[in-house]
């Protein structure tokens, strides 16, 4: 990826672990990392995080260096061709490419097939006649330990005859298990003679319907790394629990052809959002959002159909950076890494999201002049349009205040403003309809003050608005979206986290925008004037009907209560 940032001057520790083994040729000075997703869902903003680490890895240590993209689909009644297509969409959306290095842990079904006969053999395994609720009662607690399985010293013989039938379809699911023979008295509950392999009569999305026994995922992750030739397992803290079963595992099972390594980080806590698979489906099976790629879920699909960009996603991953310890990022930092993209690259353009009309009194009836505006203050090469400008205009609402408070420095009855990159008006006289309702501001205009001159003999105009022409404006939908939740931390409030869903995370506008928009091709970025950045729907936006969905305001947002 040609515009990925190189490694930071300032190593974290996984950088500075791999530096380390780097720098002692252990693998060869190889550096082979993986993301293993499995195909069960939609990637997150927490997933891009280990997008950009394990990826990244392998453009800083090039030209020894790979990403395997890597799907552990190991559990067929959760998974689907889908996610596979939107997981491969996601990593080339964010800006890399696993070339050669596509694999699927179903590639070694027959493999971990015999890894699990050689436990057998070794006396490291077994089958299991035990339910899952006699299993769950047997296990222990965290301060008393398990009880054997009364079937826990079965023969090799037998237990590879009840392995072999239960390859060839003979039993039930539930019926029989098999399970690592490891101590049911460790205080880590993972080594309590963990399930390895089990029953699951269920169609494969690539294996079709050839298997009817399964790999449990803890199983066939680690094995599955080191038949790769991984050399860093990278994982988030959750699995640093599972570590010495994966390395019992990688040093029970003979014939691996490498020796993989994990080290766990933080993953990515986001405040007003939850990051659970589980959670995310039920918002998107219950109707609360409008797909997986709703711009409201923090799914890569939806960011994107939001408007983020790649390169704001990396940019805030490497902010963000890798710590040992859970912590909450803020949501903002997130937005602010947006901005800072979007202020490089969109082009401005003025819109009116809730229009009052303007009539210039003193304004030449039937007289319409183009005013040059800048595109991207940011960059000259994006030079100026023409915008026009004439006797009735539209403001936005939130600039004009007939009672105004202390700091109000828009428009108001008697007051002035600058219409910018055009001229002074003066607010003469409100028109209200029958019900009080603001319709329309009769101004007049200071011809003198074009060009950001001051006017003579009245006081130092302060506040400066946009506009667009009545005649010439479009009506465009705009989808104004705002946090999903409530609250900081959803997940870690009493009750059904749904109860703190945001009921004004989306309001729709009919907005009045300038013509030079008319043609805006899907997935276009624009910044509205003094209102946010937005993003022409890559999905409803039609030849000459642009729908825009608001990326980030200008400024930090908040929940509205």
């Amino acid at each position: 990826m040609s515009d990925t940032p190189a490694a930071p001057a300032s190593l974290d520790f996984i950088r500075e672990m791999i530096a380390a083994d780097v720098a002692a040729q252990r693998n060869d000075g190889w550096v082979i990392t993986r993301f293993p997703p499995e195909p069960n869902g939609y990637l997150h903003i927490g997933h891009a995080k280990s997008i950009c680490l394990n990826f990244g890895l392998s453009v800083e240590n090039a030209p020894k260096a790979k990403c395997h993209l890597r799907f552990d689909d190991t559990n067929p009644t959760k998974e689907e061709v889908e996610y596979v297509d939107s997981i491969q969409e996601d990593v080339k959306w964010l800006g890399f490419d696993w070339g050669d290095n596509l694999f699927y842990a179903s590639d070694y079904f027959e493999k971990l097939y015999g890894f699990a006969v050689q436990l057998i053999e070794k006396g490291l395994a077994y089958v299991d006649d035990q339910n899952a609720e006699e299993m769950r009662a047997n296990r222990g607690t965290l301060t008393t330990p398990g009880t054997n399985s009364p079937y826990r010293d079965r023969s090799v013989a037998e237990n590879l005859d009840l392995f072999a039938r239960m390859r060839a379809g003979e039993f039930k699911e539930g019926e029989k298990i098999v399970r690592a023979k490891i101590d049911m008295a460790s205080p880590n509950m993972n080594m309590r003679d963990p399930a390895i392999y089990r029953i699951m009569h269920a169609h494969h999305h690539r294996t079709g319907d050839a298997w009817c026994i399964y790999p449990m995922y803890d199983f066939a992750h680690p094995l599955s790394d080191a038949l790769e030739g991984i050399t860093h397992s990278l994982c988030t803290l959750e699995f640093e629990h599972h570590r010495p079963l994966y390395e019992w595992l990688i040093n029970n099972v003979s014939g691996l052809p490498g020796q993989p390594y994990q080290r766990e980080f933080a993953r990515l806590n986001l405040t007003y959002t939850v990051m659970s698979k589980r959670k995310l489906l039920r918002l998107v099976k219950e109707g609360f959002v409008n797909g997986w790629d709703d711009p409201r879920m923090p799914t890569i699909s939806g960011i994107r159909r939001r408007g983020y960009t790649p390169a704001a996603v990396r940019s805030f991953c490497k902010t963000i950076g890798l710590t040992k310890y859970p912590s909450l990022t803020e949501l903002n930092l997130l937005e602010h890494s947006v901005r800072e993209d979007l202020n490089k690259h969109a082009q401005r353009v003025y819109a009116v999201l809730r229009p009052i009309k303007v009539v210039i009194t003193n304004y030449p009836e039937g007289q319409v002049e183009h005013v040059e505006l800048v595109n991207n203050p940011e960059n000259e090469a994006d030079g100026t349009r023409k915008v026009p400008l004439s006797r009735e205009l539209y403001i936005d609402a939130d600039d004009f205040m007939e009672n105004p408070i202390p700091g109000f420095h828009r428009l108001i009855p008697g007051g002035e403003v600058r219409l910018k990159y055009a001229f002074c008006i003066i607010c003469q006289e409100v028109i209200k309809d029958e019900t009080g309702n603001i319709v329309e501001l009769r101004c007049t205009y200071d011809d003198a003050t074009r060009h950001g001159v001051k006017p003579v003999g009245r006081p130092k105009v302060k506040g400066t608005i946009h506009w667009v022409s009545a005649a010439q404006a479009l009506d465009v939908e705009v989808r104004l979206y705002d946090k999903l939740f409530t609250v900081e931390q959803p997940d870690g409030e009493e009750g059904d986290f749904t109860q703190f869903l945001n009921p004004q995370s989306l309001e729709v506008v009919t907005a009045k925008i300038e013509p030079s928009v008319a043609e805006a091709k899907p997935g276009a970025h624009y910044q509205f004037e003094r209102v946010g950045y937005f993003y022409s729907d890559p999905k409803d936006t039609q030849p000459g009907k642009p729908v825009f969905n608001r990326t980030v305001a200008l400024k930090d947002g908040f929940v509205k209560k």
